[in-house]
């Protein structure tokens, strides 16, 4: 229970109750490790893991969205033949009636479903305890028409084809007041939604959700109702109306849409950010969803919150900072642990703004994967050692060493193109220029290659896993990336899961309907998976991974570069890194200290370990190394670890 919830119960007169909070927020905060201002203690250095439900996992056949559910989605066609998608179909490869409805492949991909559930997010939830994972961010689950759902209809609604009664769940919604709370019911689709928050928190885990603000899909009944009444709606002061419509005059509706797209009309905005209706509303599913007035029957679920961690907010840069703030405040009153995550993709500099303290804990960390990629990946242009380093000071600095151990650092995402297939693609373009990028990475551009990684390509994906599982911050993967698979951006990051035990059509077409020379199997990576699975067990089990202080080592290619560079001044004790190495070295320390030496280049690399010791065990490996008798030895897109 909530500590101020409690006071209010116990504690009628209301001075009283306000000296009695006063006096226990210092001791709540000694407990719980709370610092004013700054990200829950929970969310230091957790390894994070982002589901995309409709791709994840079809637990249930029975609640399989018909075509008609997608009527106000892009590109609105529920006339041409529609059957749910097969889960291990060969991606690009037209089905027969997708041919026979004579729309190119585009078409067909943004009309897929695929069927992906939350129970099938539950029964998949030992996997991911297995892997590691403890923290899910799952992207939008309220009732919406599209397969991303971030068109959503309304936020108080988990998608009735997420739950187990599809039909009966919308008999429920049709009898309730949009706007008004006193009215919402629970459809077995919610409550299925805080099973699963309850199942992921009785496994240790936590859960954030994605949070839409910024607009609504065409088809919500909110913005219908505007379009019906225009100024006469009750709803007419909640978007971004730029001319009502007036027959006699000959003026048609226009409204803004998010980016111009008119399937997203914008959540209307003024000097406090949200106008009333909107900013009431959204406050409401706040609370409704983080602190649920419901109970579960499942006696396992007795003790465990089914209220959500936390979210994180879509587009986070198109709502004023005023209304975040305010938003903020809100939330930490009903959690004072939850975790707040922004997306906003911008140099690192221009992210300061939403992480003062009073708004958000953290940022999807794209500037962490734009310098990485540069380094790891980009290979042509590859900055030198101590330019990197430079670089990764400089992210760091902006959020201070301490936020920064919160910060999501990923790679790819819903948005962007997997990891795997950027590396295939490496040096075509840079990543770190979103824009220019994001329309590059697509399939539809015939110069990006989608074909499969092969073998080097998935050496170069290892050791940037490592480099995130082991810098300072909070590694997030996204579905599948695990199990290697590849894709490129959206809609082609978005395939249906991997899963050991299905067996995938192979990959024959491209986008274009051309074939490959070659079919590219589908299936687990088990070494990848084996690999990443072992390196989150290292990184829970040696503290200073996660939490430890940080400070590069200067790394010594020879032992008479070793011996001249050692006479320049404060050379090591600064960390700097010697300009003639090519390795990337750091050090991470708590009550221990650990050494990650990483070569990104496709030859080996020589390390001297002037320690003074007669011998050291790599952790990795076990093997046995003796630093007075030569370099140890790292492999082509290798690492070592070793723990003194």
């Amino acid at each position: 229970m909530i500590l101020l919830d409690f006071i209010k119960e116990r504690v009628p007169n209301f001075l009283g109750g306000c000296l009695i909070l006063v006096a226990l927020i210092p001791c709540y905060a000694w407990a719980t490790g709370l610092v004013p201002g700054m990200p829950p203690p929970w969310s230091k250095g957790i390894v994070w893991y982002q589901i995309f439900p409709d791709r994840f996992c079809n637990g249930d056949t029975n609640n399989d969205p018909p075509v008609s559910a997608q009527q106000d989605a892009w590109p609105h066609d529920t006339v041409r033949p529609w059957k749910l998608h097969p889960w291990t179909s060969d991606w690009y490869k037209m089905q027969p009636w997708e041919k026979e409805g004579g729309q190119d492949i585009w078409h067909n991909i943004t009309r897929r479903r695929y069927g992906g559930d939350l129970v099938g997010i539950i029964q998949r939830l030992d996997y991911l305890r297995e892997l590691g994972v403890q923290a899910i961010y799952l992207n939008p689950i309220f009732y919406a028409p599209s397969h991303h759902r971030y068109d959503a209809y309304m936020m108080h609604h988990v998608d009735p084809y997420l739950g187990p009664d599809p039909q009966g769940d919308l008999a429920i919604m049709a009898k309730e007041k949009l706007d008004d709370p006193k009215t919402w019911q629970w459809t077995s689709a919610d409550t299925m939604a805080l099973h699963l928050v309850g199942a992921v928190h009785r496994l240790g885990m936590r859960i954030i959700w994605d949070g839409v603000f910024n607009h609504l899909g065409v088809g919500s009944p909110f913005f219908q109702d505007v379009m019906q009444y225009q100024q006469a709606s009750a709803y007419a002061d909640w978007f971004e109306v730029e001319q009502w419509s007036d027959p006699d005059s000959g003026k048609d509706f226009r409204y803004k849409g998010w980016f111009g797209i008119q399937n997203l009309p914008e959540i209307k905005e003024n000097s406090g950010g949200l106008t009333e209706g909107p900013s009431n509303y959204v406050m409401n599913i706040t609370r409704r969803w983080m602190r649920p007035q419901w109970e579960s029957a499942d006696p396992s679920l007795k003790e465990m919150s089914l209220g959500v961690d936390g979210w994180r907010l879509d587009v986070a840069f198109c709502v004023a900072h005023v209304f975040w703030k305010k938003w903020s405040a809100y939330v930490k009153t009903l959690n004072p642990e939850a975790y707040l995550t922004a997306e906003v993709i911008e140099e690192a500099y221009k992210l300061k703004p939403y992480l003062q303290g009073d708004e958000f804990d953290a940022v999807m960390n794209y500037p962490f994967a734009f310098e990485g990629s540069e380094f790891f990946i980009n290979d042509k242009n590859r900055p030198a050692v101590h330019e990197f380093q430079n670089k990764m000071n400089a992210l760091v600095n902006v959020f201070g060493f301490e936020r920064f151990l919160s910060q999501q650092n990923l790679f790819g995402s819903h948005d962007a193109n997997r990891i795997a297939s950027h590396i295939v693609n490496r040096n075509f373009a840079r990543y770190g220029d979103w824009g220019d990028y994001f329309s590059k990475s697509k399939a539809s551009n015939t110069s990006y290659n989608t074909r499969k990684p092969l073998l080097e390509e998935r050496r170069i994906q290892w050791l940037w896993t490592f480099f995130q599982m082991t810098f300072p911050g909070a590694p997030m993967l996204y579905y599948g990336d695990e199990v290697g698979m590849w894709g490129a951006n959206d809609p082609d990051c978005r395939k249906p899961m991997i899963w050991q035990e299905l067996n995938f059509e192979p990959e024959w077409y491209r986008a274009d309907q051309s074939k490959y020379s070659q079919a590219w199997s589908v299936e687990v990576d088990t070494l990848l998976l084996y690999n990443i699975r072992r390196l989150i067990k290292l990184r829970r089990s040696f503290p200073e991974w996660p939490l430890g202080e940080f400070k590069w080592i200067s790394v010594q290619s020879s032992s008479s570069e070793s011996q001249d560079w050692d006479k320049e001044p404060d050379n090591q004790a600064r960390g700097k890194s010697n300009p003639k190495s090519l390795v990337l070295a750091f050090a991470r320390t708590g009550q221990s200290t650990s050494y990650f030496y990483l070569n990104p280049t496709n030859t080996p690399q020589p390390v001297y370990l002037d320690w003074g010791m007669e011998q050291v065990r790599e952790v990795w490996t076990g093997d046995v190394h003796q630093p007075l008798s030569g370099p140890y030895w790292l492999m082509p897109y290798g690492f070592a670890i070793f723990r003194p």
